[in-house]
């Protein structure tokens, strides 16, 4: 019976490691539609989120809310040499964002935030190939942020912030019970909390140039929750339940960007962003009762890069289209790919467009199309039963909408 609660484990903490992977950077339209490429333009409320010294360029008080609709799709074909194919049931998430500013001063404005910068999740049929991997994956994350800026100069601020972070997860799957006869559900949920911290620098070099910096510091993340394994009547004595405790960490991000107002109408930015997702090594399971073993599973994550470029044409006087492109590189090394997250480098396309209402409403709306590439792993240490390998094809690819309504008094 120990093995089965080995087996069982050992793929939550499969599932709780690709969590890492679901980053999420949309939390603006305006700046979704400009490919992310913010860092160094930050002049709306989101700057909270992309660079807090850029809340020193806005007057008076501002509301921004908005969300961003995700539908991601993704295939699975093997596992090799079968070439049968799978695909993940379909799900639209929808990560919010909120944001309020208010000037206290000539040089000092405040703000406050709320978004879900890591989460989404996956769900697969009950009876598939892979279900003793996983059926169902679902992660949340809450950053609510406070933040200050400060203007030094008419061309240099800065800013800080803190997170406070409230997250919920949720990891299904089937397991085998072999020798034993049938198979049994397991599922792991629970909550945690944790406490970050944020700051940048922005400067204007000249009229047309400006540059930024931004830093988000890792956040640990410690969940309390429970497991829980239901199979035939005659084994469920012996099967693991109870409560567990573990830890999230989620990685630093590092961004340098630039823009240069190339004419009058014509805004250019680009940012590169560094994620140390190397702080991912490995992750430990306790179980609260000491008559199960706790697990740590090895992930070797390694650090990983995004750039971005964005454009900002005004066509009219209350009229700006967008638009832009970034590539994303993947974290995960084969032998550790699996279907929780089918994770892959990835190009995004960016489209959008803002619209002035009048003095003191305006509307931006963002679409990006996100496409993963192929990824075929022939050396995966994932195994779908028994000692057999997860090898195969993974295709992923996934459409977002993005809107935000402002309002500014």
């Amino acid at each position: 019976m120990k093995k089965l609660l080995t087996i069982a484990l050992l793929v939550f903490t499969h599932t709780l490691i690709y969590a890492g992977g679901f980053q999420i950077n949309e939390h603006g339209a305006r700046a979704m539609s400009m490919g992310g490429a913010f860092t160094a333009v930050a002049n709306d409320p989101s700057a909270i989120f992309f660079n807090p010294a850029g809340l020193a360029q806005l007057k008076g008080t501002h509301l921004m809310l908005g969300a961003t609709f995700i539908t991601p799709s993704s295939s699975f074909r093997g596992p090799a040499p079968a070439v049968n194919e799978y695909k993940m049931v379909k799900q639209v998430f929808y990560p919010i964002n909120l944001y309020g500013t208010y000037q206290l001063s000539k040089n000092v404005v405040v703000g406050l935030g709320v978004n879900n910068p890591y989460g989404l999740g996956t769900k697969w049929d009950d009876n598939w190939v892979a279900r003793f991997v996983t059926t169902e994956s679902d992660l949340k994350t809450f950053f609510i942020t406070p933040t200050v800026s400060y203007k030094i100069s008419d061309d240099i601020s800065v800013g800080w912030g803190l997170d406070f972070v409230y997250s919920q997860v949720t990891l299904k799957r089937k397991a085998d019970l072999s020798p034993f006869a049938g198979e049994a559900d397991v599922k792991l949920s629970g909550n945690g909390t944790g406490v970050g911290y944020r700051f940048g620098l922005l400067a204007k070099v000249t009229k047309e140039l400006s540059v930024g910096f931004s830093f988000r510091s890792d956040v640990k993340i410690s969940f309390e929750g429970t497991a829980e394994t239901k199979g035939p009547a005659q084994l469920q004595s012996n099967l693991p339940n109870g409560d567990v405790k573990t830890e999230l960490t989620t990685p630093q991000n590092l961004t340098l960007g630039v823009a240069y107002k190339v004419l009058p109408q014509l805004l250019v930015s680009a940012d590169f962003q560094w994620v140390a997702w190397s702080s991912y090594r490995d992750l430990k399971v306790d179980f609260v009762d000491p008559k199960w073993p706790d697990l740590s599973s090895p992930r070797n994550y390694f650090d990983t890069y995004i750039v971005r470029l964005g454009g900002e044409y005004n066509l009219l006087s209350n009229v700006d289209l967008r638009g832009g492109i970034f590539f994303d590189k993947n974290p995960v090394r084969d032998p550790y790919l699996d279907p929780t997250l089918p994770d892959a480098d990835r190009i995004g396309f960016n489209l959008g467009v803002g619209y002035k209402v009048n003095n003191n409403i305006k509307v931006d709306v963002a679409y990006m199309f996100l496409r993963f590439a192929e990824r075929t792993i022939t050396s995966s240490l994932v195994h779908y039963v028994g000692n057999t390998p997860l090898n195969g094809t993974y295709n992923s690819s996934s459409h977002l909408f993005g809107f935000n309504v402002s309002y500014n008094f």
